[in-house]
């Protein structure tokens, strides 16, 4: 009876790991720097890269385009990211960090395309897992 017991018990606690264990996905972007978060950002962005989506995003997420006045959601943003897998821009990218204070950050990135400029302002937030893009407002100056 107690060798039962024991089994059952063992048997119990190898399921509960496994459900925490799978349960526990890993957010490779937690500790990382808010100028890798631009960077990763620029990859989703420009070189179609969609792997870290789902923790470079804020759950209110808003994306803006000034020139058609758009808005749209997280949700909406990712499913466009996704239809643009692997889509590679052809422009010259770079960013800088216009200011970081505390848990908040404002950065402008610059994508110059042959015949255009697209800017866009992004704003991003730390929390306990890590900085997050909140906001982006793209312009074409």
């Amino acid at each position: 009876m107690k060798k039962t017991c024991a089994t059952i018990a063992t048997a119990l606690l190898l399921i509960s790991s496994c459900f925490a264990f799978s349960a526990d996905k890993k957010n490779p972007l937690k500790n990382l720097e808010s100028a890798k978060i631009i960077t990763t950002y620029l990859e989703a962005t420009t070189l179609g890269s969609i792997e870290l989506n789902k923790y470079l995003f804020a759950e209110d997420f808003q994306y803006r385009n000034s020139i058609n006045k758009d808005v749209y959601n997280k949700k909406q943003y990712l499913e466009f990211l996704k239809a643009h897998k692997g889509v590679t821009f052809n422009c010259k990218t770079s960013y800088e960090i216009l200011d970081q204070s505390g848990k908040a950050c404002v950065a402008k990135a610059t994508m110059q395309f042959k015949h255009f400029t697209r800017v866009d302002y992004i704003t991003l937030n730390q929390d306990e897992d890590g900085w997050k893009v909140s906001k982006v407002v793209t312009t074409y100056p």
